[in-house]
């Protein structure tokens, strides 16, 4: 019996759940793996791979929010502070300590900018990663090399926190499976059920076989990130009378891009952010896997297209703004990948604006006449006090029995080691560091010396199929490894070999094709 056929045997039995997940992102998987890590019996569905969505679109920080801290919302950059830490220590070879640096080019700037981040520093308390510094401009340049030189004062460094999103997921995902839930991705939870007017379980399709499974659960969770007012809707709609009660929507998204280009427009393995764009927005070039990441925007976007796309104006906003700080300005020939994330933004009930800035980025739990949990906002670095959240309000809703929480805390994710890994720089180019105590498995597999190119060898598609849930071609080259986001159009020329050796291990369609058109999106610039 293949993977796939195991999880979908599972699935088909006759199970009554404490809890069934609609979602595999980040919040999702990290109430999965709380749930799971309590005892209560855990399903959790995605309609597509995990981290498809939002999850793995991230600018890859893992941070307190700077920006958060300018608007004053010290509660949250407190509690992301200290989530920060719980993170990184959770999961060292995902998650490591980054220096980042702000340059600069008026006296002004560097006591204002420094006593703003000693505040960082003062509400990080212990959860500090470093101490905050003001840097000559000799200084500055020792940590950006490729930054302009001329008119620079100086600049401050601060210490935040950088991650791989993606494979970070994946690992919240592995650990649930660990503590015995059952997680099925490509499985579309297409409608409810109920029971005396109570949500009672979920109708699901088997994306890949259409294949039709009725899940049973006491509590029902809609962690579908953007896409949560879909399932809302539904909702509202079965409990109308008359099938037409409209819902109000939650989520106002907002676009996020990101561009990356080579290591040497950078240079170091510092990261530079800049606090103030021309138009009031932060922009980082932050080294990661090899290559920079510039980013991001924040653009309202009215569509939730599973692949949005860059708007021409977010790629010239990213680009001016990068020439202003960089010897060398990156051109638009210059750009390896670019990605599209759409954060799901909690709207208030009453604003009908498209002012995504001012919108809150705490996360927000709901729970319908029905029962239907809703979550949705926050970031990455909350996750795990998100999953504690949502399933104290399911506990406080009487939907579940009590168990006490705090069981995350010092849970380390499959990977990390019973006494912690050592960690590689996540600033490094890809490679097995980033599986962790779990590299001695991976180089006992079949091709764990042929080398597709640098950084993915034969046997991580044959680990990303066995153990990691990797179906497609984009599955393995978008998530598992992350060359999709590096280097789309080396991602591209690997499609075929990719496709062949998951067809030998799932007996699955890798969809090589479809990946092929979506790599021409991540390096054909608007």
């Amino acid at each position: 019996m293949s993977r796939r056929e195991e999880l979908t045997a599972r699935l088909a039995a006759d199970v009554h759940y404490d809890i069934a997940i609609v979602g595999g992102g980040a919040s999702g998987l990290g109430v999965a793996l709380d749930a799971a890590a309590r005892g209560f019996k855990v399903v959790l569905v995605e309609s597509h791979d995990f981290a498809k969505g939002t999850s793995s679109r991230a600018t890859k920080l893992v941070h307190g929010g700077v920006r958060y801290l300018a608007q004053g919302n010290i509660g949250l950059v407190r509690e992301a502070l200290h989530e920060r830490t719980t993170l990184l220590e959770n999961a060292p070879h995902l998650a490591q300590p980054l220096a980042f640096v702000v340059p600069a080019y008026r006296w002004w700037e560097l006591p204002f900018y420094a006593s703003g981040l000693k505040l960082y520093d003062v509400l990080a308390g212990k959860a500090g990663l470093g101490r905050t510094e003001i840097l000559s401009a000799a200084e500055t340049l020792a940590l950006l090399p490729a930054a302009k030189s001329q008119q620079l004062k100086g600049g401050v460094k601060y210490w935040d926190g950088q991650f791989n999103d993606a494979r970070l997921a994946l690992a919240l995902a592995r650990s649930a499976a660990a503590q015995g839930a059952l997680l099925v991705n490509y499985m579309s939870a297409s409608d409810l059920f109920y029971d005396g007017g109570q949500v009672a379980g979920l109708v699901c399709h088997d994306a890949l076989t259409g294949q039709p499974y009725r899940i049973r659960s006491r509590c029902v969770v809609n962690a579908t990130g953007v896409w949560v007012d879909e399932l809302r809707q539904k909702d509202g709609e079965a409990n109308s009378g008359d099938g037409r009660r409209p819902v109000k929507p939650m989520v106002a998204p907002s676009q996020g891009v990101h561009i990356v280009v080579d290591r040497d427009f950078l240079g170091g393995d510092s990261a530079l952010m800049v606090p103030k764009t021309s138009d009031g927005r932060v922009l980082f070039a932050v080294p990661w896997l090899g290559k920079v990441i510039l980013g991001t925007t924040d653009t309202p976007r009215h569509d939730l297209a599973r692949e949005p796309l860059a708007f021409k104006e977010e790629v010239d906003f990213i680009l001016n703004e990068s020439a202003r700080y960089l010897t060398r300005p990156p051109q638009r020939s210059d750009v390896r990948s670019i990605w599209v994330g759409l954060r799901p933004l909690v709207k208030p009930q009453d604003d009908e604006g498209d002012n995504t800035k001012g919108l809150s980025r705490e996360h927000t739990v709901l729970v319908s006449r029905s029962g239907l949990v809703t979550v949705t906002g926050g970031k990455w670095t909350t996750y795990r006090a998100m999953a504690e959240d949502v399933l104290d309000t399911c506990m406080q809703k009487s939907l579940l029995g009590r168990k006490p929480g705090g069981v995350t805390v010092h849970l380390k994710l499959l990977g990390a080691g019973a006494s912690g890994t050592q960690a590689v720089s996540i600033c490094q180019p890809p490679g097995a560091h980033s599986y962790g105590d779990e590299q001695a498995l991976l180089a006992t597999l079949p091709g764990a010396d042929v080398v597709l190119c640098p950084g993915l060898t034969e046997a991580m598609v044959r680990f990303a199929a066995r153990y990691e849930y990797a179906i497609k071609v984009e599955d393995v080259l978008a998530r598992r490894s992350r060359l999709l986001f590096l280097d789309a159009r080396l991602a591209a020329t690997l499609a075929q070999r990719v496709g062949e050796v998951l067809q030998q291990e799932t007996g699955l369609d890798p969809e090589v094709a479809a990946f092929s058109g979506l790599a021409r999106q991540y390096f054909e610039l608007p």
